[in-house]
């Protein structure tokens, strides 16, 4: 196996726990973060080695990861596995599937590339790399089919995992956070690239919100290794003194929480599970993000909006994304509680259609695969 990133080591934690139920004597290795290793699997590079993003990003480690790939793939060639499950990082996985599958070892890729939002043209490598694809959004496996490509919609582990209605107060309790304060989550990123791009701009925007709002309360999740670069960025801000930072527990936060500052990506879901209005924003390399947007299929980057097929949270990308504007965006939901209701209530049935019992139809599919 081989996840990328922290989503990527969340989603293949949840989906190893299926497979182990299914094989208690299952051997797992490759490439995968503490969610892996904590059902056993056998990490012979970590997960954040992969996480980087954007074109420019990418290539200052260029070398280093197609090294490690080829390293990697010549492991699994000399010890053929039964299959090799690639979990999300496209641009890594899907090679690499490549060369595996042609070397006859079965191929699962676990969350369909976004071909419908960017770069469509991956469908073609996706049909050549790939024995089956495990989708987690219910409209992508009649996209794959249409390409003959074997698909089956399994869910959203996630959306198992969060609760339908979560304990905003045993949250709090649990985060030492007053019960009647207003509460702001602030999640910068999982990448260095990303705390890099962001911290600084978010902890700039709460000193704004504190001027109108004084009594309100934030608090961030930081994986541990970023959070020297988000305390740095907070003091730089002068926030230091009235922010939470916690070492993970990123869905208390987000349970306790009454809207949140959010870096595009996972973590946007996680929010919308646990139905948190929230104000998505990005940064990037200038040259990064003019190519992405020359090849962005939809107006929106955000998965909230991308599902709902609508602006229901706001996205300030780039320039967009000032402290100004992004405090002004966060009032907006806190000044409009009956907004914050409807989209609440939006997120609820988002999550009904994304909850399934993922672990066992993709252990199933698994099966179906490795038993040709």
């Amino acid at each position: 196996m081989v996840a990328g990133e922290a989503s990527g080591d969340l989603l293949a934690g949840l989906l190893l726990g299926g497979l182990r139920a299914r094989w208690p004597g299952l051997q797992a290795a490759g490439i995968g973060g503490v969610q892996m290793a904590a059902q056993g699997f056998q990490a012979w590079w970590p997960s954040d080695k992969l996480a980087v993003r954007g074109y420019v990003e990418v290539l200052r480690h260029y070398r280093e990861i197609v090294g490690i790939r080829r390293q990697l793939k010549a492991r699994v060639l000399r010890e053929p596995p039964q299959a090799f499950i690639g979990v999300d990082a496209p641009d890594f996985n899907l090679d690499l599937e490549l060369d595996l599958r042609e070397a006859g070892i079965r191929t699962v890729h676990f969350v369909c590339p976004s071909i419908w939002a960017w770069r469509p043209q991956r469908i073609e490598k996706i049909q050549r790399a790939c024995d089956h694809v495990l989708c987690i959004f219910p409209f992508e496996p009649a996209l794959l089919r249409g390409r003959g490509i074997a698909a089956t919609y399994v869910g959203h582990p996630l959306a198992a995992v969060i609760p339908q209605e979560p304990d905003r107060a045993a949250a709090r309790q649990a985060l030492g956070l007053p019960q009647d304060a207003e509460v702001i989550a602030i999640l910068p990123g999982s990448r260095v690239s990303e705390v890099q791009a962001l911290a600084e701009t978010f902890f700039e925007t709460a000193v704004l919100l504190r001027r109108s709002r004084p009594r309100v309360r934030f608090v961030v999740p930081a994986i541990p290794r970023l959070r020297p670069r988000i305390e740095d960025a907070a003091r730089r801000a002068g926030l230091a003194e009235h922010l939470a930072i916690v070492d993970g527990r990123s869905h208390e936060v987000l349970a306790a929480c009454d809207v949140t500052l959010i870096a595009s990506g996972t973590a946007t879901l996680e929010a919308a599970l646990f139905k948190r209005p929230m104000v998505i924003a990005y940064k990037m390399n200038a040259i990064s993000w003019h190519m992405m947007r020359r090849q962005q299929m939809q107006p929106w980057v955000g998965l909230p909006n991308i599902l709902c097929e609508e602006f229901v949270v706001p996205e300030l990308l780039q320039h967009d994304a000032s402290p100004s504007a992004l405090a002004r965006a966060l009032l907006d939901w806190l000044d409009a509680p009956a907004r914050m209701a409807a989209v609440q209530e939006r997120f609820a049935v988002l999550h009904h259609q994304l909850r399934r019992d993922t672990a066992r139809l993709a252990t199933d599919a698994i099966e179906k695969v490795i038993q040709g």
